[in-house]
């Protein structure tokens, strides 16, 4: 099949059945722990069986398993690897006359389709299926989410800028409020507040103590008053970012929700920026640790398998680490979120290739 092998097709059956076998019991048991923990709140809440069941655990799985798919992708070449190592059968294949290059060809295919498979369920399937469960999370045993935000500043149009001093999400109101009009790069327009109250309902900005100066050339104009509505184009949804958004949006959803941030000059958007390069790297992050994996494991030594899956779990915990690292210099930094992404898996890629290169041919 496709010039496959038959030890080809026993390496991606080993591989792929220890993958998704480990995923289905480690799954099983995060759904007993998560049910325990919950029950509580599904009672009191008097949640229905069929919603615990569809809407909460069917979405949670996939998510679950995309979370941490890369690290279980990881254990999984380390511990079957281990097994062909210490039953000889590596030696056996290399024996044979097949050069290590060829033995890592079954390796890199399912790699590949579970690399796929995680930037297709990431982009694609997962974020629908999240906007169902955090539904269900925010109705029956999450807290409602509140915001109160210091030094907002916000481009509502080309040219206009929004500043408040802070925003308190309950009482939906902003403190020392401004709006800027500059044209030509000169100041045409200012509007102050002491306070700006938002009406969700009818969609209003009330402001209360303000003023307004109007520049012509050399005239001005100054406006004063104790309340003013007025429709402005931009709600607190603009600027109150809620993080979990980003695990409902699709691919195509987050790159335009991207833009319309940057338009807007708004913060934190570095922080989307590394999510939507993370869902496309997820083939290449694949790769790189089956490469370490493979190189790491497929010798006999005498500590065993425990040995193997001790120095996989350190160089694992180390990836996450450092892409934690590089996700902070990006989102909190000057670091570009494209380069945040691949430093990780440049460095990672050095050292399996380092890895292969000391393994026996």
């Amino acid at each position: 099949m496709f010039g496959l092998k038959k030890l080809d097709l026993y390496i991606i059956r080993k591989f792929l059945g220890t993958f998704f076998f480990t995923m289905l019991l480690i799954i099983f048991i995060v759904i007993i722990f998560d049910f325990s923990e919950r029950i509580d709140d599904f009672i009191e809440r008097q949640a229905p069986f069929r919603e615990i069941v569809f809407d909460y655990y069917l979405n949670f799985i996939p998510f679950f398993v995309n979370l941490f798919s890369p690290l279980f992708l990881f254990i999984t070449v380390i511990f079957f690897t281990a097994r062909l190592a210490q039953n000889t059968e590596i030696v056996a294949i290399l024996s044979s006359g097949i050069s290590f290059n060829r033995m890592l060809l079954p390796y890199i295919i399912p790699a590949l389709i579970i690399g796929v498979m995680s930037s297709g369920l990431a982009n694609f399937v997962i974020p629908p299926a999240n906007r169902i469960r955090l539904e269900f999370e925010s109705k029956y045993f999450r807290a409602p989410e509140t915001f109160w935000g210091r030094n907002i500043h916000l481009q509502i149009n080309p040219g206009e800028f929004v500043f408040m001093e802070s925003y308190n999400q309950p009482t939906a109101t902003g403190f020392r409020f401004t709006l800027e009009k500059i044209e030509e790069g000169r100041l045409v327009y200012k509007m102050n507040a002491e306070t700006a109250r938002w009406d969700s309902i009818t969609g209003v900005w009330s402001l209360l103590n303000y003023n307004i100066r109007q520049i012509s050339g050399i005239e001005e104009t100054l406006t004063f008053g104790a309340k003013r509505d007025t429709i402005l184009p931009f709600s607190p949804n603009d600027f109150i970012q809620n993080l979990r958004k980003i695990e409902t949006l699709g691919f195509t959803e987050l790159h335009n929700f991207i833009d319309r941030l940057r338009r807007k000059g708004a913060e934190n958007v570095e922080f989307y920026q590394v999510e939507m390069y993370q869902r496309l790297l997820f083939p290449a992050s694949a790769l790189i640790l089956t490469l370490i994996g493979v190189s790491l494991s497929n010798r006999k030594v005498r500590g065993g398998i425990g040995l193997h899956l001790g120095l996989g779990l350190g160089l694992s915990f180390a990836y996450i680490l450092f892409m934690q690292v590089t996700t902070t210099f990006a989102t909190k930094g000057n670091l570009h979120p494209m380069i945040a992404v691949w430093i990780p898996n440049i460095f990672f890629g050095i050292i399996g290739y380092a890895l292969y290169r000391l393994s026996p041919k």
